[in-house]
């Protein structure tokens, strides 16, 4: 989709727009009964609520050992619990978005964190490995349409000029998790039982239905649409193009990331207990990244998609080349996650603008994409490193889907000026 031009920061026109913009932005809170604080306690409760989300779908992965002693399973067996909470952000995505078109976003938000939390609740009390997995499939059922969903209100709250800013603040808590939430569920896990870290998801998932509820204005400014609406969506061509980039581009992300640990350790040369620290920083570059993608997606969506891919096949090369040296592994794995993660609120964005009229569909089907992508690119790096190739190989793969990811995205741009999708 074309993108409006900007002018040169500081001229006159730009002034005047900022000026107009912020007029027209603040005309339309007070109309809508919210303040400045109001909107950012609002973005606030909803990445609360990215940070429970992205605290559950991480912190299992490392207590797998731990839910395979406790149920008698192997540790492989176990390790479904993870593909169960991806296939419900898969399926729940489009169907939820779908189906709850005429609901108030309000309620709607509300009512997917408190599945959300019951979700958790029943992985914290399931008895056995069956409903285990059902559980970790109902908890993920809300995850891509919560997303989709906060994002829309966060960028109607902030206005046009502002909107990739407060979607990255809200999809800030999803990265905030792999920083702060993600160790310190898993460490209590670890010493009290994996139920516990599902447990302390339950009570951020409490905090955040309460934080909704006080702190969520009406939202009656925004649109409601229907599900043959919604489902309009899928009859876009740049909706399908923009999913893909994320599919490919952000595929790479997860290949490296998954075989991260044992890159740093047999490669590197890493002791086992500097890896915390090395995961510590790949979350510091995704919170870095949500803020540097935001402020570029709100000059030129195209471009900071371009920009995101073009860095992140960068680094990840540069991974696989210099990754013998401690320092260039640990400087590298920060920017690996900062440059991939700068796409995120730009990819979001674009799906709000090519979908016209289907926005709550197509915001949702970029996590069910993101979550695609976290399977490929897993299952292509264990192709890589099956085949005898290191564990350098997976950042190799990477980088090569960037580089798709890239030829996407032209792709669709080109398409774009071409038939120019009605906003």
């Amino acid at each position: 989709m074309p993108e409006a031009p900007t002018t040169t920061a500081g001229a006159p026109d730009d002034l005047a727009l900022n000026a107009l913009d912020d007029a027209a932005s603040n005309v339309e809170h007070r109309s809508s009964g919210i303040s400045g604080r109001g909107r950012r306690l609002t973005i606030l409760a909803l990445a609360l609520g990215g940070f429970g989300i992205g605290t559950t779908e991480f912190v299992a992965m490392g207590l797998l050992p731990n839910i395979a002693g406790s149920l008698g399973v192997s540790e492989p067996t176990a390790g479904h619990v993870i593909s169960a909470y991806a296939l419900g952000v898969v399926v729940g995505a489009p169907l939820i978005a779908a189906l709850t078109a005429r609901m108030s976003r309000r309620v709607l938000l509300i009512a997917l964190m408190v599945a959300f939390t019951i979700g958790n609740l029943a992985t914290v009390l399931a008895p056995s490995y069956g409903l285990l997995l059902v559980a970790r499939f109902v908890a993920g059922l809300p995850h891509g349409a919560y997303f989709g969903v906060a994002a829309l209100v966060a960028a109607h709250l902030a206005g046009p000029r502002h909107r990739a800013k407060a979607v990255g603040q809200v999809m800030l808590g999803l990265s905030v998790a792999n920083v702060v939430g993600v160790p310190a569920a898993a460490w209590l896990g670890e010493t009290f039982g994996w139920r516990t870290a599902f447990a302390i998801v339950v009570a951020i998932g409490i905090a955040t239905v309460v934080s909704l509820v006080r702190v969520l204005p009406s939202l009656s400014g925004m649109t409601i649409t229907d599900p043959l609406t919604e489902l309009g969506a899928l009859r876009r061509s740049q909706v399908w193009f923009t999913l893909v980039i994320g599919v490919v581009g952000f595929g790479g992300m997860f290949a490296f990331y998954t075989y991260l640990n044992s890159a740093l350790t047999s490669v590197t040369g890493l002791p086992v207990s500097i890896v915390p620290i090395a995961l510590m920083l790949y979350g510091l570059g995704m919170v870095t990244g949500n803020f540097v993608g935001g402020w570029a997606a709100d000059r030129n969506v195209s471009t900071a998609i371009l920009a995101g891919l073009s860095t992140s096949a960068v680094a990840l090369a540069a991974f696989a080349v210099l990754a013998e040296n401690a320092w260039a592994a640990l400087i590298l794995t920060y920017l690996v996650a900062l440059t991939g993660t700068t796409m995120i609120p730009a990819l979001q964005t674009r799906l709000m603008d090519v979908a016209a009229d289907a926005q709550t569909l197509a915001a949702a089907l970029n996590h069910s994409a993101l979550n695609i992508a976290n399977a490929a690119g897993a299952f292509l790096g264990g192709v890589v490193v099956g085949a005898g190739w290191g564990f350098l190989s997976p950042a190799v793969i990477g980088a090569v889907l960037a580089v798709g990811g890239i030829a996407v995205a032209v792709v669709a741009f080109m398409t774009a000026r071409r038939r120019p999708v009605p906003a």
